[in-house]
């Protein structure tokens, strides 16, 4: 019996899949597993989904960048040493906000930079403060390095442009809120820096804050990575 199920859910998965790809049933985008990833639909179950195909579709990944409210430049695929390198990146000079200085990513991690930005960034500074983010600091991205610059440590999300460290925001136009400093505490800057932290994780892999280690003590480490984890 347990066989017959299965088949049959097969089967109806397969019919509801051949359906929609035909257009026999109208099925909107946000909720359609095949349509494309779209930066400023509200989030649901599929999000992640659709973000986890872009890796393997380079062409898909850039269409989807393009909507982003972010200036970058695509890079060429590079390697710079043994399991360094960076393939289908690009070269960021701006976001939604001023950065202190262009930063590398590879595509699918700069879309949920955008991701990040859009849904949790701007509306929690927005919230908290009734004004923008309008720079974000951080410690740059791309880098040929282990985990911690630990020799006897596998490669660092960085060593592929698949990582990006957070420094800290400039909200408005003067006040300036940092992890090292701020992140301690239960003012309103502290509860700002763990909003965005815990909303990075519904778009990033890997979110890793001064609640991790002393490693993180002054930043937040966002990545595109092969664990999920987020502290």
């Amino acid at each position: 019996m347990l066989r017959n199920a299965v088949a049959v859910l097969l089967l109806a998965s397969l019919a509801f899949g051949l359906a929609v790809t035909r257009h026999w049933i109208a099925v909107p985008d946000d909720w359609n597993p095949w349509a494309a990833l779209d930066i400023r639909a509200q989030p649901n179950l599929l999000t992640r989904y659709k973000l986890s195909r872009l890796t393997a579709n380079p062409q898909a990944c850039r269409a989807v960048l393009a909507t982003a409210t972010m200036q970058f430049e695509p890079l060429t695929d590079r390697v710079t040493g043994e399991n360094c390198g960076f393939f289908n990146a690009v070269r960021i000079d701006r976001t939604t906000s001023a950065v202190n200085a262009p930063f590398s990513l590879s595509c699918p991690a700069a879309v949920s930079l955008a991701l990040w930005e859009y849904h949790v960034l701007q509306p929690a500074a927005q919230a908290r403060f009734d004004a923008p983010v309008t720079r974000l600091e951080h410690f740059g991205s791309y880098a040929c390095r282990n985990i911690d610059g630990r020799e006897d440590a596998r490669r660092s999300q960085h060593a592929t442009a698949e990582a990006l460290d957070v420094a800290g925001f400039v909200i408005g136009g003067s006040r300036r809120i940092r992890v090292l400093g701020d992140w301690e505490g239960d003012d309103e800057d502290a509860r700002f820096l763990r909003d965005v932290r815990g909303g990075a994780c519904r778009f990033f892999d890997g979110v890793l804050s001064p609640d991790y280690n002393d490693s993180h003590h002054d930043h937040l480490h966002l990545d595109r990575g092969r664990f999920r984890i987020c502290r």
